[in-house]
């Protein structure tokens, strides 16, 4: 029989913006029993929690090809609950104008990053490097026109002359492709000034993947669209992991994946709900020691 070891890596999970968003929805729902209550795209990107705020009335409006002040014109009146992502001021601003009841789950990670945006637009100008229609690139790049959204090497060499400037970054981006995009504007803007915004969660998280030894397989748990989820697994393919996983729950595991492995290590991104994460754990830990493929037969619930 094939034995393997497997790694529980910590921290893993929910942070502590996510665990407000999730309460700060409950609350919502439980406050407004008889009002509408939208929800302005995923309240965090995972489905799972999508489904279970959906369980509680929630309507959830999410179309990657719109943006959340699009979005806003399909709630005609009751509650809007922002995302943990944050927002746009014109969104604000509309959302005011509809006569909406306006519930606010911004991660105070992202808030902070407004905040210094803001200010700083007030008489200079901001490199933003962040991904194109995240839902928090879109709220800060919607502060002021001042504000140069940022992907790739290119999208850097190809922006005109600015004057006073600020780097900064999204909350949940790679700190090792941040620190290659931010040394580049540098190097074009020499005078520029560094204020790296990537959150605390997710950088604990990604050094604990940075720092395995001898994985031969990493899981990830989390949903596709998580951007803090599919920078781990990446993550762990520069570490020199050969293998690299990301799965939205135990129903996505199959034997194939611990193939002639040694080492095994599962981690989850910081929108993930542990009882989902904690269920992949069991499982490959009870492959690994008795070589017998037993999954549940359902999903873990425990996502609120």
């Amino acid at each position: 029989m094939h034995k393997f070891e497997v790694t529980a890596v910590t921290p893993r999970g929910y942070c502590q913006g996510v665990v407000r968003a999730i309460r700060i929805a409950r609350e919502t729902a439980a406050a407004y029993p008889d009002t509408p209550v939208h929800m302005l795209g995923m309240i965090v990107h995972n489905a799972h929690v999508v489904a279970a705020c959906r369980e509680l009335g929630i309507l959830c409006l999410e179309d990657p090809a719109r943006t959340r002040l699009e979005l806003l014109e399909d709630i005609p009146s009751g509650v809007v609950i922002f995302t943990a992502h944050g927002v746009s001021d014109a969104v604000y601003e509309r959302a005011r104008e509809k006569s909406l009841i306006v519930v606010d789950a911004t991660c105070p990670d992202v808030r902070k990053t407004h905040d210094l945006v803001r200010e700083h637009c007030t008489h200079g100008d901001v490199i933003y490097i962040g991904k194109h229609r995240h839902p928090e690139a879109e709220g800060v790049a919607g502060i002021s026109p001042r504000v140069h959204l940022i992907a790739t090497a290119e999208e850097i060499d190809a922006l005109p002359e600015l004057h006073d400037i600020l780097i900064t970054n999204q909350t949940t981006l790679s700190i090792l492709d941040t620190a290659v995009l931010a040394e580049r504007a540098v190097q074009r803007f020499p005078d520029a000034v560094m204020a790296p915004e990537i959150c605390n969660a997710t950088t604990i998280r990604q050094k604990a993947i940075l720092a395995l030894k001898d994985t031969d397989v990493l899981i990830v748990v989390g949903d596709p669209h998580s951007n803090n989820s599919n920078q781990l697994r990446e993550l762990g393919k520069k570490a020199g992991i050969h293998t690299a996983y990301l799965v939205e729950d135990c129903s996505q595991l199959y034997p194939e994946m611990f193939a002639d492995c040694r080492h095994v290590a599962v981690t989850s991104g910081s929108s993930t709900p542990t009882g989902l994460t904690n269920q992949v754990i069991e499982v490959i830990r009870s492959y690994a020691e008795t070589g017998i493929w037993n999954p549940p037969a359902e999903v873990s619930a425990a996502v609120l």
